[in-house]
Formats: C-alpha cells, sequence, structure tokens
C-alpha cells in the first residue's frame, strides 16, 4: 500500500488558533497481532472488536505560533502528564511528514479516558488514535475536499505509527489489520472494516472486563514484539493468525459460536505461548487469570453458555458473550468470577461502531 498518498504538499485554507476534539474507543483483538517490522507494520493479521463504553476522550487546542519545531504539554485528567511527552514527541517525529503543519502550532493535549488510568486496560490504542483523529480535523478544516473515506484511513494510518493497533480504533464493529488474501482491501498500513456479512448473533457482542492486575506489565508490549524477531516459533505463529482469521470468516456469516470460542480462546492462549517461550521467556498471567479461565470452561460446560475469555497482553481476562445471555453471565461474573479481580472490579463493555467527533 503506497504511503505517499498521505503526503499533503500545500492546504487551501489556514488556521490560527481553536479546538478540536474526539473520542475514540478501545479494541480487543480475535485474531492477535504481535510482531512487527519497519515502522509498526504487523507480521501477520488481526482482527479485533472494536468497544464502546472503554474510550479516550481528547481535547487538541491549537495556536499558531512563529518558532521552529514541536511545541507541546499533555495533560490526564486536568493535570500535567509529562511522562507522555516523550511518546508524544517520537509520534510528532514520525507523522511531521504527513502533517506538515505541526511545526507551526504550539499543542495542549487534555485526555481522559473512561476507565481508570491504573486498571491495567491499555490506553495507547484509544489515546493515539484519538490524538490522530484530532490532527485529522485540523488537516479536514485546512483541505476541506478530504473524502469521509480518506479521513478514516488517514486518521488510522497516523493512529499506527503511535502505537499499532490504535490503527483499529477508528471504526467499528469489526476491523481488519494486517494483509490477507480472503479479505479485499487489507493492507499493512491501516485498520479496514470488515467487508462481509456479519451474523445477528455478534449483533452487540459483550465484553465484559475482569480486572485481575492494575499495576503496570513488567514487560512492555513494545518490547515482547520485539522479541518475535529471533523467535524460533515465529513463523509457525505468522501462519497460524492467518489461518484463524481464515477460519473466522465463515464463522462470522453463520453465527457458528462454538467455533467461534475454540478460535477466539486458541489465539488468547497462543500469543501467551509465544511470551513464555520467548528468550528472555516472560509471563503476563496471574494465578488468578488461570483460575478465571478454569470457572470458565467449567461453566460453558455445566451450562451450556456460549460465553468465552480472551487475554491481551496482560493478566486481565475479557469474558466475550452473545447479548441474549447478558444477565446470565453477568450473574456468574459477579458471584463466581469477581473474587479473582483487583478489589472485585470489573467493567462492563460491548461492541461500538468507532470513534466520534465531540467537538463540533
Amino acid at each position: 500500500m503506497p504511503q505517499h498518498r498521505f503526503i499533503v504538499c500545500n492546504y487551501s485554507q489556514s488556521l490560527t488558533i481553536g479546538t478540536v476534539g474526539w473520542q475514540s474507543p478501545s479494541n480487543i483483538a480475535l485474531v492477535k497481532y504481535w510482531g512487527k517490522y519497519g515502522e509498526q507494520m504487523p507480521l501477520n493479521p488481526s482482527i479485533s472488536f472494536t468497544l464502546k463504553n472503554c474510550h479516550t476522550r481528547t481535547l487538541l487546542n491549537y495556536e499558531k505560533k512563529q518558532t521552529d519545531g514541536f511545541e507541546f504539554e499533555v495533560f490526564l485528567d486536568g493535570n500535567r502528564e509529562t511522562s507522555f511527552e516523550p511518546k508524544i514527541q517520537k509520534f510528532f517525529e514520525r507523522v511531521v511528514v504527513y502533517l506538515p503543519f505541526l511545526n507551526d502550532f504550539k499543542f495542549k493535549i487534555e485526555t481522559t479516558n473512561s476507565f481508570p488510568h491504573s486498571s491495567g486496560i491499555a490506553s495507547s490504542a484509544s489515546g493515539m488514535s484519538a490524538l490522530a483523529l484530532c490532527l485529522m480535523d485540523m488537516e479536514r478544516q485546512m483541505q476541506p475536499d478530504i473524502t469521509a473515506s480518506y479521513f478514516n484511513e488517514k486518521a488510522s494510518f497516523l493512529a499506527r505509527l503511535g502505537s499499532g493497533s490504535a490503527c483499529r480504533s477508528v471504526e467499528g464493529p469489526l476491523i481488519v489489520w494486517g494483509e490477507h488474501t480472503e479479505i479485499e482491501g487489507s493492507n499493512n498500513c491501516f485498520g479496514t472494516q470488515y467487508p462481509f456479512e456479519i451474523h445477528q448473533n455478534f449483533s452487540g457482542y459483550q465484553d465484559t472486563i475482569l480486572l485481575v492486575d492494575k499495576g503496570e506489565k513488567q514487560v512492555s508490549s513494545t518490547v515482547g514484539h520485539n522479541l518475535m524477531v529471533d523467535h524460533h516459533f515465529a513463523e509457525q505463529r505468522f501462519r497460524q493468525a492467518k489461518e484463524n482469521l481464515s477460519k473466522l470468516l465463515p464463522v462470522f456469516t453463520s453465527g457458528d459460536l462454538t467455533e467461534f470460542i475454540k478460535i477466539v480462546e486458541h489465539e488468547a492462549l497462543s500469543l501467551h505461548a509465544m511470551m513464555m517461550t520467548s528468550m528472555p521467556y516472560f509471563i503476563l498471567m496471574k494465578p488468578n487469570t488461570l483460575e478465571i479461565i478454569n470457572c470458565i470452561w467449567k461453566f460453558r460446560k455445566e451450562t451450556n453458555s456460549n460465553l468465552c475469555f480472551t487475554l491481551d497482553a496482560g493478566a486481565n481476562v475479557h469474558v466475550l458473550y452473545p447479548k441474549v445471555e447478558k444477565d446470565t453471565v453477568l450473574q456468574f461474573i459477579k458471584k463466581e468470577l469477581s473474587q479473582y479481580c483487583k478489589n472485585g472490579e470489573f467493567i462492563e463493555d460491548e461492541v461500538g461502531l468507532g470513534a466520534i467527533n465531540i467537538q463540533r
């Protein structure tokens, strides 16, 4: 996918001072992305549910300046957060070739998450997506003939350069990222909406996030991705991810939840197997993660429920289940699974439709 189409030579309109704002959701991968090359390019395709309730709201205040270089401040929940600024600096350095106006403005980035910052839910996907959308909002004001499809594609492209999985947080409900021969339009540069039929069984699909661990991960996702470079099982893993995505295509059409469960849980455990067999090796699951998984398996066997689990690169457990089972599964979570959560905390979420403009 040629990237030069996102390079802008000049703008027809100018800006001096103002504010733009976007609310962008987190997402949960069903087929996992683990391993990258170049500038945040995935070594295997992935597909994710866009979430609805776990989101980041970002206001970007801009003011024209005369000095050279990037100038910005980051605020989280109203407080200056200098620890975030090196990542934003690196992001600006990566994307300035596509957004030349970054050098022309002083920015104040005000961001807040709908979930606790220390909850162990990765906010990089929703945060970088929201920031990318704000910057694209500015570009659209300077170039009003930008189409909606170009806007979303470039926002996803830019978000990827901040955090790989952020490219899957612009639209919804199902987003594909990475080239796959059976999915037309799929590419490594930005996320695309799943183009085929989605069975009613997946409408309003639920994701209850069990907060097992609320601290900083012992190994960052960036380090974990880099360990795939010389991993003995890397090629098998990349092939497995492509095959599992192929298996999901008829599942989304037929609504076969039994097969959906097999593929999704297999993917989650495969992700953590790669971590445990890296060199150096590491384990991000906690004892309570395993307790929850065993309880889910036991409950499913006893009740014929269609709930299942998936995991990100951490200890928290995402419990996925169809909307028709919401009352029953939530009762099970409150009665049985919440005891394994930090302070009994969990977050109720569901599949959403993507980012929302909050300024206009």
